[in-house]
């Protein structure tokens, strides 16, 4: 039986960078995949991106109302194969989209390998990331540095270069004068407790 697959890391340790990976090895042993994004992702508009450079375009951007079963039917009809289903920033998904991939997976027999943050920038889960860590059948940590040398876990919110723990659960990094940093707890946790004295 295939499985939902949720691999997971803090920001910029080559979730897409791997995605990527996985798409070109199918396809160069001559099966299809089906790659998603949700719409909310506006980085790249209708391609993932990674850090290193490398993009492709998604098959389908998911928008919250939009129903990946439909989608993946859809896209059997057209190429009668489909041998993996890839997610890019599932983090953004509903919950209900999450149990669709579950089901998805477990009823046609097909993998779904989904990619995203665990957690935001206030160290809030977000809704398609909780779902994943409740009922994905493997879940994978990816693992990157923080400045410090250490491994970084958590996700650090700037705006304008200065660190914030304001505003809303989404923020796109490269829009509004937004980016992130990944760090470790003792880094993040220094950093917020400079900001708040």
């Amino acid at each position: 039986m295939a499985k939902l697959y949720f691999r997971y890391g803090a920001m910029n340790c080559g979730k897409t960078t791997a995605l990527l990976q996985v798409a070109h090895n199918y396809e160069e042993r001559g099966m299809n995949i089906l790659l998603l994004k949700p719409s909310k992702d506006k980085k790249g508009e209708k391609e993932v991106v990674s850090r290193l450079g490398v993009s492709r375009e998604v098959d389908y951007l998911v928008g919250e109302d939009d129903s990946i079963i439909e989608i993946a039917e859809e896209y059997l009809e057209k190429n009668n194969q489909l041998d993996c289903l890839l997610v890019d920033e599932t983090q953004f998904l509903e919950p209900k989209q999450v149990d669709e991939l579950l089901f998805f997976a477990t009823e046609m027999d097909i993998p779904v390998i989904c990619y995203g943050l665990r957690t935001d920038f206030k160290l809030q889960g977000f809704p398609g990331a909780s779902r994943l860590l409740e009922i994905a059948s493997t879940i994978e940590e990816m693992k990157t540095i923080c400045e410090c040398g250490k491994k970084a876990t958590l996700n650090a919110r700037f705006v304008d270069g200065e660190l914030t723990i304001e505003g809303e659960q989404v923020a796109i990094d490269g829009f509004d004068n937004v980016t992130y940093r990944s760090m470790c707890p003792k880094c993040y946790f220094k950093k917020v407790k400079k900001l708040t004295k």
